[in-house]
């Protein structure tokens, strides 16, 4: 066994050897040649370790990110195709690659209609492209659910490199949707074939080039390391992110999870504070009424806690609890988020501020430094809210009067 071990280490180590050669500039046909000789008994989860280890190593995820197509196509063509494993019908893994096989078809159908753009189908080809890329839209709750829950357990196993690469390509996928549908919108036929041409065929290798990720690499590594709870916890949470393009099948029913962030305090014991005392179940209840969602980070800069109100904006999971928040925000998004936390642990600032377009509605986020009677920083917390209604505010409103939409 301790053989075999050091055969798959010393696999990895050259693997990466060969792909920080390829970072350097190597021909790619030069290093297939080379990998074609060691790869005759290296699986995708091999990758997996390669990536994990370049990160670790120094190399910044970005620049892996830049590459992994590169690896990817370097690579798909020698190593060592695992069979699939049989999973029981509305198992995560099986409802994700049903939802890769819709995906499938909506590219085939978006490439039908670029084609018809292409040879001047005029405005209706351009219509139909239209629709289906606003199909391919869907692909967003697919990649949520991988983000927040799959790359939340892998962490938990040791890897994190990895999935920070794979987020960054989705946000790049998610990029080129926005733009393309924004630029189709309002564009001439001619405009629009220059668009099929560029953009959508770009568009259309990047969903699928993810597909082949995920069923060859990420999906075969988290079955293999994921436990039985944590599938139970994806299981469960699964339903707030929302499905791509297909519903879960029936079948697959998880045993209870252990609650590893159970609170210690029993649901009817009073909890004490300053200004009074509350049951856990009022202060739960007290929290899902509040008309704003709460997340508090702590000192180390893990996830302790969030509201669970109705309405949320942002979905959040159990599973988040305990993770570290730069890992529960897309590549792009780490610096600033560690720049808030070190400027309000350092006590230079104590609130940051931003307001964004999200789904139809303005959406206020604000972070507050927490900090206890000595000044010590105790954590940020995050409160987000819906302020569409209240920047629609004109007059007054001085008498009683129920708004319709706001009764429970």
């Amino acid at each position: 066994m301790s053989e075999l071990i050091d055969n798959r280490a010393q696999r990895i180590r050259t693997l990466k050897s060969i792909i920080e050669e390829l970072h350097a500039g190597a021909p790619a046909g030069q290093v297939k040649a080379r990998l074609r000789e060691l790869v005759r008994q290296t699986d995708y989860s091999e990758i997996f370790s390669m990536e994990q280890e370049l990160i670790a190593g120094g190399m910044p995820a970005s620049e892996v990110q830049g590459m992994c197509d590169l690896h990817s196509q370097v690579t798909r063509d020698v190593l060592v195709q695992l069979p699939i494993k049989t999973l029981p019908p509305g198992h995560p893994i099986d409802t994700l690659r049903r939802e890769n096989e819709a995906l499938r078809e909506a590219i085939k159908r978006f490439n039908a209609h670029m084609c018809d753009v292409l040879g001047d189908g005029g405005e209706p080809a351009i219509i139909a492209m239209r629709q289906s890329l606003n199909e391919l839209m869907d692909v967003d709750k697919h990649y949520q659910r991988k983000e927040h829950l799959l790359f939340t357990c892998l962490e938990r196993h040791g890897f994190t490199g990895p999935s920070k690469v794979m987020w960054g390509k989705d946000d790049e996928v998610r990029d080129q949707l926005k733009d393309l549908s924004a630029s189709l919108h309002a564009a001439s036929v001619e405009e629009a074939k220059l668009l099929a041409a560029t953009a959508g065929e770009a568009l259309s290798r990047a969903i699928d080039e993810m597909i082949y990720k995920e069923e060859n690499i990420l999906f075969k590594v988290s079955l293999d390391l994921f436990t039985e709870d944590e599938w139970a916890e994806i299981w469960t949470a699964s339903p707030r992110y929302g499905w791509c393009l297909v519903e879960p099948r029936q079948g697959y029913r998880p045993p209870a999870p252990s609650i590893a962030n159970a609170s210690p305090i029993a649901a009817d014991d009073a909890v004490a504070l300053p200004s009074g005392r509350l049951s856990v179940k009022q202060l739960t209840a007290l929290f899902s009424a509040l008309p704003v969602d709460l997340t508090f980070v702590d000192a180390d800069d893990r996830v302790a806690f969030f509201s669970e109100g109705p309405d949320r904006i942002f979905a959040r999971s159990k599973a988040i609890l305990g993770r570290k928040v730069q890992h529960c925000h897309p590549p792009k998004s780490v610096d600033i988020v560690d720049r808030i936390l070190g400027d309000f642990r350092a006590g230079r600032q104590s609130v940051a501020a931003f307001w964004i377009e999200f789904g139809g509605r303005m959406v206020h986020i604000r972070y507050f430094a927490v900090r206890g009677e000595d000044g010590a920083y105790m954590g940020t917390l995050e409160v987000t809210q819906n302020v569409t209604p209240i920047r629609e505010l004109t007059g007054e409103r001085r008498l009683l009067e129920y708004d319709a939409a706001e009764a429970r």
